[in-house]
């Protein structure tokens, strides 16, 4: 009951416990299952408890397991994250900011938070880029490969610091509208919508819009491959599509706003950090600032619109 056991095995444990099957986690860990499964034969053993319980039908988590998963979690996490926190450290040392950047972001967003890591750090840290789907950015950043995020808040990420930092309006594009001006979102429950693959929040966001409302989204039975493509697509009169005002191909390209009620429909952007990043008070005072200049702007713009009129 004393003997050791690694930190591996309770891997193991863990990808079993989200699999149910032990060759299915053996291929996610990429492991032989005669190891996986001798692993936690022995830790089985060494407890003095079954973990699982195998049968024809399949596998199941005993009692056991389920009471001890919790600490299985807060294992692997406090493991995982003595890694990350020591891969901050280097990466400070070093000099280096990894910013994660979502496809999704404005330009203009991502240079502002670019300038300021660079002005907050007073040179002594260069910022660098990587773009990614949000399921490769958040895993790098849990696995401090990274140590920002600017991503669309469109999910949940529990045990990080968040901070809106930006929005931008939605607009929708179609074949030869009905109408000039903005559009209800309820107008367009009866189109049929083209859609990107599920990787870089946009498509969350659609759903998300929908669900919100209790409409029905009817989607395209294709999927757009890049935003480009779905401008194009929707151009074509293969259906209707929903994407930032920044991504469209160009600014007067033939777009309409999306209002729901009287509000303009945005979307939400946020920074994205480990608490226990040595730079996180830094990323903090970045995002109030960024947000500042954000409102400023908007404020100019309004007042110098009330002038022309």
């Amino acid at each position: 009951m004393h003997d050791k056991f690694s930190i591996d095995t309770l891997r193991y444990v863990r990808a079993v416990m989200d699999e149910l099957s032990f060759s299915a986690a053996a291929r996610a860990l990429k492991v032989s299952q005669p190891a996986l499964s001798t692993a936690i034969a022995r830790l089985e053993q060494q407890l003095g408890q079954r973990i699982f319980d195998r049968s024809s039908r399949g596998v199941t988590t005993t009692e056991f397991g389920e009471e001890i998963r919790p600490m299985v979690d807060a294992a692997l996490g406090a493991v995982d994250g003595i890694t990350s926190h020591a891969r901050q450290r280097q990466e400070a040392e070093r000099g280096t900011i990894r910013m994660g950047v979502s496809p999704l972001i404005d330009t203009s967003l991502v240079a502002g938070i670019h300038s300021e890591l660079g002005i907050r750090s007073q040179g002594n840290h260069r910022p660098v880029l990587s773009e990614g789907n949000l399921d490769s950015l958040v895993r790098d950043l849990k696995n401090g490969e990274l140590d920002l995020l600017l991503v669309p808040s469109v999910r949940p990420l529990p045990g990080f610091r968040h901070r809106i930092v930006g929005s931008e309006p939605m607009v929708v594009v179609e074949q030869n509208p009905a109408l000039d001006g903005p559009t209800e979102l309820s107008e367009l429950a009866d189109h049929q919508f083209i859609l990107v693959p599920d990787a870089c929040g946009l498509t969350t966001f659609t759903r998300d819009l929908f669900a919100e409302q209790g409409l029905t989204l009817k989607q395209y039975p294709g999927e757009a491959a890049t935003y480009r493509v779905l401008e194009e697509w929707a151009e074509l009169g293969l259906g209707v599509s929903v994407l930032p005002r920044s991504k469209l191909r160009t600014p007067d390209a033939p777009h309409r706003p999306l209002y729901e009620g009287a509000s303009e429909v945005e979307i939400f952007y946020e920074m994205v950090w480990s608490p226990s990043s040595p730079m996180s008070e830094d990323f903090k005072l970045i995002a109030e600032s960024v947000l500042q200049s954000a409102h400023e702007e908007d404020a100019r713009r309004q007042q110098d619109g009330a002038v022309r009129r």
